[in-house]
Order: C-alpha cells, then structure tokens, then sequence
C-alpha cells in the first residue's frame, strides 16, 4: 500500500508541471492560475465556514498577515514564474529540475543566515544539484528553437522565492494549522491572480476545451491528489520518505514531457539528471550516518546509565527526529518546496529547529 501511495504521489505531484504545459498553448498564465485558484479558493473557504473553525481560532491579525506573503510567495510568485517559463517555451522537465534545487539551496543558505551548522557533504550535494541543473538547462537550450536565452531564468526566480518564504516561515513563532494555512495561501493567490489578470485583460477565460482540460487537471491532480497524497504519505511513512520521493518529480516529469509533447530528451539531459540525483544520495549519505550516530550514542548512554530509553529518550523515532531537525528542509511544501535530507525546514508542526519550509503547492 505504501508503494502504492508513492507512485500516486510522485505521478500526481509531477503532473503540475504537465498541466502547465497543457494550458500553455490555450491561454495565458494569469488566465489559468486565475481559473486555477478561485474555485479552489471558494471551496476551501466554504469547508473553513462549516467544518474547520475550530483551527482558525487564535489565529492574529500578525499571523494571518505572515501567512498571505508566505503564500503570495510559495505560491503566486513561485507558480507564476514556472508557468511564464513554460510558455515561454522552457521543458517542463527543465522547469522542475530547476525547481528540485531549491532544498538544496535553502539548506546551504541556513549556514550563512542562520547560522546554523552545514556539513562539507551538504555543500558538495549542492553544487552537484547544480552541475546538473546546468548540463540539462543547457541541453534544453541547444534542443530548443525559438526560446530566449533569458527564459531560463525565470525559474530560478520562482525557486529563490520559494526559499524566502522558507526562511519567512522559519522566522514564525507560532504554529498554523496546515489546512488554514493552505486555505490562506490559496485566497491570498486567487486574490493576487484575479487582480493580474484583470490589469492583463485575461480575466475571460477561452472557450477552447483544452483550457478547462488543464484547469481540472490541475485542481484534480495536481492540488487535491499531490498535495492531499503528500500528507498521506507524510503521516504514514515520515518526512525522510516523502522529501526523498520530491526528488523524482524531476525525471518523472522529463520523461512524461518527452512521451506527450515530444520535448527533448537526449544523453545530456540524462546526464544532468543523474548528477541532481547524486547530490541527492550525497546528501543523504550524510544524514543516514548522523542517524547512526545519534542511535550509536543513545545506545551507549542507555547501557552506561542502565536507565535505559525512559531516561535518556533515545528512542529510533526522536533519532529520525534529530535527523530530521538538521537535514530536511521541505515538506516541495505547501510546499515545494519540496526534499532530500539537507539541513533546514520541513512542513510540520513548528518542532523543527531550522527553517520551516513553506507547505509547497502541486504546480
């Protein structure tokens, strides 16, 4: 069953990316993200009025002003980039590869704004994560026609806003409850979104069917099968297996591009892919052995005392705690976010004592 729940997650998760492409020939970006976020919106918003009070209660002024940047951040300014790219003609496999580097930038960045401890294995994992962003973005580039050398930087726009919402989130004292999180995250994006394509002229949708194709794919797929198998999954086999599954979004997505739309997938573009997936096991090298470590150690304490683990409180599951505390920043998080075992945040419940991640959106 677990398998199973994986393969939904990681196909459901990817099919963002694909639905993006969809739209993209039909409409603007604005246009579908618009389509996309209003009766999401207005469903959330319903079920917080009759089913979900109870969790918006001690939520303040302060906390839900937090929670809107967060979102206009992990959501409006991080989607809207990777749609614009894949209009602008950039893969959709090359989108989320792009998008993929952002645990590894937001564990980097916590050394230097955190000041939180980054190993050499975490450095080595990200400028891998790296390599290989470049290798594929360059296939891309010499495979594709027509597209500006400019494009490919778009996505990285929308992955360092992702990682400032990170680091926003990291900075809340309060927890939020993850559905009022996301209910704001998604008001806060069909606000912004309406607004953008009022001033653009696109409010009115298309009356081509391949427009509402995308748009049910993405609220379906997408938002209410990526991001409600996320949290299945997270709840049934912890953070470790979830961010490691974020990591597939990536080839999963390159191939499922070159099958339906026939984008570029060449020895290079396998190559690139391969190195992010190295800096992944890199990283999460290090972190299976700090998992050793801290066992080893309670281990030791436990027979030295003879206290055993009421004592020291050492048992395997706070040892993927401590793990997780010092090597998962995301949940590709509400979130992308989000991924791989580098030090940072996660979406969860606060514990964590590094940056949170934003709960990361389905693209």
């Amino acid at each position: 069953m677990n398998l199973l729940l994986s393969v939904a997650f990681v196909v459901c998760w990817s099919s963002g990316f694909i639905g993006a492409k969809l739209g993209a020939g039909s409409a603007d970006a604005v246009t579908i993200l618009m389509w996309r976020f209003l009766p999401l919106a207005l469903v959330l918003g319903t079920v917080a009025v009759v089913r979900s009070r109870a969790a918006w209660r001690g939520l303040t002024a302060r906390d839900l002003l937090r929670q809107c940047v967060i979102g206009a951040l992990s959501q409006s300014g991080y989607l809207l980039t990777v749609y614009y790219a894949i209009q602008l003609g950039v893969s959709s496999g090359t989108t989320a590869l792009i998008d993929g580097t952002q645990p590894l930038v937001a564990g980097a960045l916590a050394g230097p704004l955190l000041r939180q401890y980054v190993s050499g294995r975490q450095w080595l994992g990200l400028c891998l994560g790296v390599t290989g962003v470049l290798v594929v973005t360059s296939a891309d580039a010499s495979a594709a026609r027509g597209v500006a050398s400019w494009a490919y930087a778009v996505p990285f726009l929308g992955m360092l806003s992702l990682v400032a919402a990170t680091f926003l989130e990291s900075r809340s004292r309060g927890a939020v409850a993850p559905s009022v999180a996301m209910t704001i995250h998604c008001g806060t994006s069909a606000v912004v979104f309406t607004l953008l394509a009022a001033a653009a002229g696109a409010v009115v949708p298309p009356a081509d069917p391949s427009f509402w194709l995308a748009v049910g794919w993405l609220v379906v797929l997408a938002t209410f099968g990526g991001y409600g198998l996320y949290w299945l999954v997270l709840r049934r086999s912890g953070v470790l297996r979830v961010n490691t599954l974020m990591f597939l979004m990536a080839p999963v997505t390159a191939v499922w591009g070159a099958i339906m739309f026939g984008e570029p997938f060449g020895p290079r573009t396998a190559l690139g892919l391969a190195v992010a997936l190295l800096a992944v096991a890199v990283v999460r090298g290090g972190a299976a052995g700090a998992a050793e470590g801290v066992q080893a150690e309670g281990a030791s304490a436990d027979g030295a005392s003879g206290e055993g683990a009421s004592k020291q409180g050492r048992t395997e599951a706070d040892c993927r705690t401590e793990v997780d505390r010092g090597a998962q920043p995301d949940g590709r998080t509400e979130a992308g976010g989000n991924s791989g075992d580098v030090p940072g945040p996660r979406a969860d419940n606060g514990t964590r004592s590094g940056p949170r991640a934003p709960r990361r959106q389905p693209r």
